[in-house]
């Protein structure tokens, strides 16, 4: 492609919509262009990078024995009602009616549509391992649409759908596609780590999230220094770390604390350590109260808590409902003395000796506190946020946290949809059962973004060769006749020899094509001049590396497919 004919319209500021990297450069670069917020329209380079993806992607659903096919982006409410998400989904779903005022909505996820397919189809445990996928855009109202296309209304999204006559069959067909994500991942030239992650919505009863590490990730990662483990945030678990010192319980104490509520402040008031204070939450979990304690260097893992109650709303206790609820203050309460009402604990509370806790007095904490003799939690489990340092829950190391991108999710449905919208099978013996799904996602233009934000520097865009929207620039210094020659014919074998080529043929100075070229970020850059054309040379340099190679013009074609080889 020549640049002269190319629709690249890039910027030099920096839009002032644009929060993270990737949303910077995707714009400057020329690579989409804002339609409304969180809906974007692809420019031709950008369009390349995202089919460079999916062909990446196909490729190893392909290989690994999931067919394709396109379902509708416009779905039926009746099918959302029968899987019983309709209201459940919230206002992410963008609903709608047509002429006849008949519920509809725009597909943020294709769960209900794929099983009503299969269900009508499916008759006998002979049609099954069944595998099918699609490549296509997804509809959900973000409530505030950021970061470009890592959160947009509207995205490209690959969904696939497993259907197994058993949950080993699941397990089988969850490993396969475990395996063809890592592969598409690697394929796209990224360092990604799958870490276990919470069913969310979608529900079932596992699930993998795969991360793209880097600082402008919305998710928190732990992962241990010594082994496999890794997980997100809301799922990681930490191993035993007892609090518990070596000390003897003494007489419970009240003391006067005017107006410290915080456990910074009445830390910092009493001269004890957070560690040594008892956190005490005031929450409604489906309208009935509930205290839930956690030391106070901790917090709450409320997507733990949320999954243990199997709870649909988990909320803070208003100031003015407290004494309603708990015969208590905001900022006092504790679990001493506290009756009528569920105590739920973390496993560190369960060994602290001696803690401070409130008193369930306006201005007065309880110091000395001992749990189990002083209070008597329902149940202890683990409630908290893991923290870096943290030991890991399988093996001696320490956690560290680190924020990723999330580009792919697979989840064991088991029967959650198969149940309630009737798939099933016959199996051998001639009895109905509920056919057992798995589904499994990537965020085409997401992945996108999310190899931005890990390969970029303060110039611009460094692409993983796999995905780069051109493998190499030649840029034409100067007017001259051998200069346009020479560029005008490497262009032609390189592109004869299958080698995707950008050719800057622009009338613009030097530095707008070294910038634009550092901008969006193609691996190879070939620069031919009038100077180095006097030594029979052209200079090679590497976007990621910066290197310089002087490359004879003799031998030009071989030395710069030798150099690409050499490029990840």
């Amino acid at each position: 492609m020549r640049m002269s004919n190319l629709y690249l319209p890039t910027l030099k500021e920096t839009p002032a919509e644009a929060e993270v990297a990737s949303h910077q450069l995707m714009l400057r670069a020329g690579m989409m262009r804002t339609l409304t917020a969180g809906v974007y329209t692809y420019l031709p380079l950008g369009w390349r990078v995202i089919r460079k993806v999916e062909d990446i992607v196909r490729k190893a659903m392909d290989e690994s024995g999931a067919q394709e096919l396109l379902m509708p982006i416009i779905h039926t409410a009746d099918l959302w009602k029968e899987s019983g998400r309709w209201e459940e989904f919230g206002p992410l779903m963008i609903k709608f009616q047509d002429r006849k005022g008949r519920d509809y909505c725009l597909g943020p996820t294709h769960e209900e549509v794929v099983t009503a397919l299969v269900r009508n189809e499916i008759r006998s445990y002979k049609d099954l391992p069944l595998n099918l996928y699609q490549i296509q855009t997804k509809v959900r109202d973000e409530i505030r649409p950021r970061f470009g296309v890592m959160r947009g209304r509207e995205f490209i999204m690959k969904d696939a759908y497993s259907f197994d006559v058993d949950y080993e069959g699941l397990d089988k067909s969850y490993r396969i596609m475990y395996d063809a994500y890592m592969k598409a991942f690697t394929g796209c030239g990224l360092d990604v780590r799958a870490v276990e992650a919470d069913t969310g919505a979608m529900g079932g009863s596992e699930s993998h999230e795969f991360m793209v590490l880097a600082d402008a990730g919305e998710d928190r990662i732990a992962f241990c220094n010594s082994c496999s483990y890794a997980a997100n945030v809301e799922k990681a678990l930490a191993g035993e770390k007892k609090i518990r010192q070596d000390e003897e319980p003494l007489p419970v104490e009240e003391v006067h604390t005017p107006g410290q509520k915080t456990i910074e402040e009445v830390s910092e008031f009493l001269m004890v350590d957070p560690a040594k204070t008892i956190k005490a939450l005031a929450l409604l979990a489906d309208g009935e109260p509930l205290l839930v304690l956690i030391a106070g260097d901790d917090q709450l893992n409320e997507v733990k808590l949320a999954n243990y109650l199997a709870a649909k709303e988990v909320t803070a206790i208003e100031d003015e409902d407290f004494e309603k609820y708990f015969q208590s203050s905001p900022g006092f309460i504790g679990p001493v003395g506290l009756e009528g009402v569920r105590i739920l604990a973390d496993l560190r509370v369960k060994d602290m000796v001696n803690a401070v806790t409130g008193a369930n007095k306006i201005d007065y904490h309880l110091k000395n506190v001992n749990p189990g003799r002083d209070f008597t939690a329902d149940e202890y489990l683990d409630l908290r946020i893991v923290k870096n340092g943290d030991l890991c829950p399988k093996c001696s190391g320490k956690l560290e946290i680190k924020s990723g991108i999330e580009v792919g999710h697979i989840f064991k449905l088991g029967t959650k949809y198969s149940e309630s919208m009737g798939a099933t099978y016959l199996d051998e013996n001639g009895k109905e059962q509920f056919i057992v799904m798995g589904c499994y996602g990537i965020g085409i233009s997401r992945l996108v973004a999310a190899a931005i934000e890990q390969n970029n520097d303060d110039k611009g865009i460094i692409w993983p060769k796999a995905i780069a929207p051109y493998q190499v620039i030649i840029l034409a210094l100067g007017n001259d006749e051998e200069t346009i020659r020479v560029s005008e014919e490497l262009y032609s074998e390189l592109t004869a020899r299958g080698v995707e080529t950008l050719l800057d043929d622009r009338k613009e100075r030097p530095g707008v094509k070294f910038n634009d070229a550092d901008l969006i970020g193609i691996p190879l850059r070939i620069t031919v001049g009038a100077r180095s054309l006097q030594n029979n040379q052209i200079e090679a340099r590497v976007r990621r590396s910066g290197e310089e190679i002087q490359v004879k013009l003799d031998d030009a074609i071989e030395g710069i497919i030798e150099i690409l080889e050499r490029i990840e």
